[in-house]
């Protein structure tokens, strides 16, 4: 089985950044679809420095946004077992350190640092529409595990590790060969969370991200199989609503290309690629990152 994988007005406000986006995280390549019976435990590594204020579908000045840095580590830790070839499931642990940096009036500047349990996800997964399994959903929530109220007078809702909801998780997959040699594989990937339970009058907005694109897998090195992967990857979440939320700077909607590379020595899988806004349309001012890392490590058993 492949490894699972299954983040302005008339005048310049003052806006909240948005840490939030990050299941962009959870689309990924062909290969991290589930292929049949087995298991596979994984380690997955993501990054992203939020340091530039956006506005619209450009660039802000830095001075109309209180928020100055959002940089985060997430570190994921997974475990999914397909129990035959239709039914499996899965988990997601995330633990991330955050870097925060803000102005809090009077020209003060901020800087906050702390790391805690995130939101877990727990998922079933379907698999059984066609006999080569191309084609499966996944099913699932979203826990409110991460801590949503860490020091609140300075960090809002939008950028605590935690959301504080329960949401609804689902998703689909489809993959397919490009030639006869089945050395070129397409695929396409979407993922919906839609939070439905919601603490202290805050309720993150719906996101949808989605992935297409294309891996090679005609190159091998002794017992290593290399798979270049280029994809692009759309992205889109509504604002956020409540009384403890902001929005008219909360929403976005993202297009990302994003190279990568696979390397498979059966039973360990590492893939890693970096993924680069070329459009980004942010309600509001809104914290942006140049480029968005990922690196994750599977083996399957």
């Amino acid at each position: 089985m492949g490894s699972g994988l299954l983040a302005g007005a008339l005048m310049p406000s003052v806006g909240w950044a948005c840490a939030c986006g990050c299941g962009v995280f959870d689309v990924g390549t062909t290969s991290m679809f589930p292929k049949g019976q087995g298991g596979m435990a994984y380690l997955q590594y993501d990054f992203q420095n939020q340091n530039r204020n956006w506005n619209g579908t450009s660039e802000a000045p830095s001075a109309n946004n209180d928020d100055k840095q959002i940089e985060t580590h997430f570190v994921t830790a997974g475990l999914q077992y397909m129990f035959n070839d239709r039914w499996g499931a899965q988990l997601q642990v995330p633990y991330d350190f955050r870097h925060f940096k803000t102005d809090t009036g009077g020209g003060g500047i901020k800087s906050l640092n702390w790391n805690q349990v995130g939101d877990l996800r727990i998922e079933g997964i379907y698999t059984g529409f066609f006999p080569d399994l191309s084609a499966g959903v996944t099913f699932g929530v979203k826990l409110p595990t991460g801590d949503y109220n860490f020091d609140p007078e300075v960090v809002d809702r939008d950028t605590q590790i935690g959301t504080g909801s329960t949401d609804l998780l689902l998703g689909g997959f489809y993959r397919g060969n490009l030639d006869r040699n089945q050395w070129w594989d397409w695929f396409a990937q979407l993922q919906l969370d839609v939070p439905v339970l919601i603490q202290a009058q805050y309720r993150p907005g719906v996101e949808l991200d989605t992935a297409a694109g294309i891996d090679y897998r005609g190159i091998s090195v002794g017992r290593v199989r290399i798979s270049p992967i280029a994809q692009v990857i759309f992205s889109e979440r509504t604002s956020d609503s409540g009384d403890a939320a902001d929005s008219d700077n909360t929403g976005y909607q993202r297009i990302l290309l994003s190279p990568g590379i696979e390397f498979h020595i059966h039973p360990v899988r590492i893939y890693a690629d970096a993924e680069f806004p070329v459009y980004q349309n942010f309600t509001g001012n809104q914290l942006a990152a140049p480029v968005q890392i990922k690196v994750s490590v599977s083996w399957m058993f």
